[in-house]
């Protein structure tokens, strides 16, 4: 069963429970990946990881505004986007991953810091997130 088709389960199970802002967050995640399916994207991990994003660089944008209860809303969609993502590597695992990339790279400097961050990133996997993977290839190179 493709992740869509779960969306859509779960979209169902919500709607028949009355759960309104998790409908609204599911019909939103089964949007942008029916849309993403039909311009021949198939990465649906993907999708979600950028979506999540959004509702959590919005969050803070709200926040910084004082507008809380706008916040709290964009953090509950990333919440239940989240449950649908794998997850998420912890520190060692990550200073792991990026220890090995900068041995596979030869890289000595911060200079370096691209080609690092090309091969750490294919192998998390998207379990984690850009900037812990730059933090990390950063602490580790400077």
């Amino acid at each position: 069963m493709s992740l869509a088709d779960s969306v859509k389960q779960d979209l169902t199970t919500a709607m028949k429970a009355g759960e309104k802002a998790r409908v609204g967050a599911l019909r939103l995640v089964l949007s942008e990946l029916q849309k993403a399916a039909k311009d021949g994207n198939d990465d649906e991990l993907a999708v979600l990881r950028r979506e999540r994003k959004r509702r959590l660089e919005s969050a803070e944008a709200f926040r910084n505004a004082g507008r809380v209860e706008l916040a709290e809303g964009e953090e509950s969609e990333a919440a239940v986007i989240q449950a649908y993502l794998p997850a998420e590597l912890g520190d060692d695992e990550l200073r792991a991953i990026v220890t090995q990339a900068i041995a596979d790279t030869g890289a000595t400097t911060p200079k370096d810091l691209g080609g690092v961050m090309k091969v750490a990133m294919e192998r998390t996997g998207g379990r984690a997130d850009g900037k812990r993977v730059s933090a990390a290839a950063r602490e580790a190179l400077g």
